[in-house]
């Protein structure tokens, strides 16, 4: 159906030699959808009104969601933090907010090395909990296909919790990288009113920037599917792949179809979005444009920490709104990683300097804004 097999595939976990592989897939297709067709026609229209410059977007949550805390309290946590950031991007904005966060399905990660050493020796990188563990050893690392039952049951917790939460204003709704087709795949059903397939894992999934070639299966998969579909764009993006990219996923051109994500890095924004959001426009795609401002400014510090400075996300924030303005379209949105608690994981703010860092860094991934620093941003965005 989705013309997947003889397609470039990167970042996928090496596992369909598992003896339980077949029997994984087969209780996923079977399962019960995470999210109606219904909500994703929902998305779609806020996210049409997006695209002509009446609402604005916050798309926000952890880097990487843990099993672990896919519990009600924890989601509350969550969900509070998206409510309170998203009433201060309405206010500073003065408009509507649709809230969508990285939740319900956010349990996979590429990753740009495949091992990393630990205690003198290399072992698997941790691609996430539905594909290995954070243990420190050879047998948790290695790739194991039954974690994705133990996914979709913590999605199932969360979606659950994040639908009793919708009738607030805005939203929220659930968002992830489709990385793991196995997954995504066995996740696909057909909408009951319309007929077209859809991804029931999820309302806005998205594919990032080592997955996004336009004859990718990452692209083909998110063409095939009726859901409002996200794509990251980094400072690498030829002006033809995008339109190519744009051209696959948006072919009819709907408002509200297709959310595009920059993630320049402050350094190379300037010289890059202009010529692409220029591209898009003059093509004749209604895109959303949000700033991913994190992941292209993210530094180690001098004992090998992963951190991003604050001053950095600011700047490539306040670069993407400017260039988008200056470009005659609407700046959509926020795009953030961010903790639900008070976490030292990027300097800035209340996180003075690099020594400040360890105090409480939780990230199983990338670093994480916490509440008083995303604040600062959007106060600074708008």
């Amino acid at each position: 159906m989705y013309d997947l097999m003889a397609r470039p595939a990167p970042h996928q976990p090496q596992w369909t030699d598992d003896p339980d592989y077949p029997a994984v897939r087969g209780v996923l297709a079977a399962a019960p959808p995470l999210v109606s067709a219904a909500e994703l026609w929902t998305l779609r229209a806020r996210l049409a009104r997006v695209a002509a410059g009446q609402d604005v977007v916050l798309q926000a949550g952890d880097c990487v969601e843990t099993f672990s805390d896919c519990t009600p309290p924890a989601v509350a946590a969550k969900l509070a933090t998206l409510d309170d950031l998203g009433a201060r991007l309405s206010r500073r904005t003065g408009a509507p907010v649709v809230r969508v966060g990285r939740l319900g399905g956010q349990f996979a990660k590429p990753r740009s090395r495949p091992a990393e050493p630990y205690n003198g020796r290399d072992l698997p990188t941790f691609r996430g909990p539905m594909i290995n563990s954070t243990l420190a050893t050879e047998a948790a690392r290695r790739p194991d296909p039954r974690r994705m039952l133990r996914a979709y049951a913590a999605a199932d917790e969360v979606t659950t919790l994040v639908g009793a939460h919708r009738d607030t204003p805005g939203g929220p709704w659930t968002s992830h990288e489709a990385l793991v087709l196995d997954y995504e795949e066995s996740l696909a059903r057909t909408d009951p009113e319309t007929g077209a397939a859809y991804l029931a894992s999820t309302h806005l999934p998205w594919i990032g920037e080592r997955t996004r070639h336009p004859d990718g299966a990452h692209v083909a998969l998110l063409a095939a599917v009726a859901n409002p579909v996200a794509c990251k764009v980094g400072p690498s993006a030829a002006v033809e792949d995008v339109l190519r990219v744009c051209d696959l996923l948006d072919p009819d051109r709907v408002p509200g179809r297709l959310v595009l994500i920059a993630r320049m890095g402050r350094r190379h924004i300037g010289a890059v979005l202009p010529g692409v959001v220029n591209a898009v426009r003059r093509a004749g795609h209604p895109v959303v444009w949000l700033s991913d401002p994190m992941h292209g400014n993210t530094v180690r510090t001098s004992t090998g920490l992963k951190t991003r400075l604050l001053v950095d996300v600011v700047a490539e924030a306040t670069a993407f709104r400017d260039i988008l303005l200056r470009e005659g379209v609407h700046p959509g949105g926020l795009h953030l990683e961010v903790a639900a608690g008070d976490v030292t994981e990027c300097v800035g703010g209340p996180v003075p300097d690099e020594a400040g860092l360890r105090l409480r860094y939780t990230s199983l991934c990338d670093p994480r804004l916490n509440p008083r620093q995303a604040g600062a941003l959007i106060d600074a965005w708008c």
